[in-house]
């Protein structure tokens, strides 16, 4: 497989003049997904964590409800790209194939395989309560993510989607260049450790769109906390789905955009 990161040699301008040297960057690659041979989307993802990967955007894009339709995954290099063979056992491939005849063809981006506005703008399914976080908890989630940013601390240039449990700590993290695909490989790390995604939070280092509350929402997440901010249109979809929505998470506190009752106690009072 290609190393996730490389090193580029670069000059480097300065005020003081110029030197050479060497960064080191995230590597991108095309990554296709097939399932049983059909092909449902190509996407540019970081050459890592790849099963996980398959798995996590089976799930995220509704291909499938469960890891257990999986039956086995290929990994293949090819020269241009990587092709992630995913073959689903034979009642989901039934069910698969009759509605891939349907598409019109998929995308290249976070939304998948979808033939109109109405596809793309698919209510999201309802979470269920889970538990609720006290401020001290939700903070003690965002700070866990850096010092597991294992490639970004490289690199600078990635995103991560971790799960925080309070019990537990930081779950599992992962990371890519494209924030849709750190999401879809988190989820496919917590389905293959069997991890349930309701009772703690996912927590993303990117701006929340429409598409990260859709796939937390496939996995079942009560709680979507970012450092970025969110767009309207996520709002309104964290809102229909039940899931409390918290962004703009920096040292100093955050901001809860939707059900807000699953935040209790007190932050600190110089917080607006």
């Amino acid at each position: 497989m290609p190393n996730p990161l490389v090193r580029a040699s670069r000059s480097i301008w300065r005020a003081s003049g110029v030197t050479e040297g060497e960064r080191a960057i995230p590597e991108e690659t095309a990554i296709a997904l097939t399932f049983n041979t059909a092909t449902y989307a190509v996407m540019m993802a970081t050459p890592q964590d790849l099963e996980d990967f398959a798995v996590g955007f089976s799930l995220t894009e509704g291909v499938i409800s469960s890891i257990d339709a999986i039956d086995s995954i290929d990994i293949v290099e090819e020269e241009i790209g990587i092709e992630l063979r995913i073959w689903l056992k034979a009642r989901e491939a039934v069910e698969f194939l009759g509605r891939r005849r349907k598409m019109a063809g998929p995308t290249g981006c976070g939304l998948c395989g979808i033939e109109s506005l109405t596809e793309a703008m698919r209510p999201p399914p309802k979470v269920g309560e889970g538990r609720s976080f006290t401020p001290a908890e939700i903070m003690a989630a965002i700070e866990s993510l850096s010092p597991m940013q294992v490639l970004n601390h490289e690199t600078r240039a990635v995103h991560a989607a971790g799960f925080y449990e309070p019990k537990r700590g930081l779950v599992a993290l992962r990371e890519d260049v494209g924030r849709h695909n750190a999401l879809d490989k988190l989820a496919g790390a917590l389905a293959r450790q069997g991890t349930s995604a309701r009772e703690g939070l996912v927590v993303l280092t990117s701006r929340i769109s429409i598409e990260m509350v859709q796939k937390a929402a496939m996995i079942g997440a009560p709680v979507l906390a970012a450092v970025s901010a969110p767009t309207a249109l996520a709002v309104r979809m964290a809102d229909a789905a039940g899931m409390t929505l918290i962004a703009i998470a920096r040292k100093d506190g955050f901001e809860v955009f939707t059900h807000p009752r699953r935040v209790k106690g007190k932050i600190a009072s110089h917080v607006a």
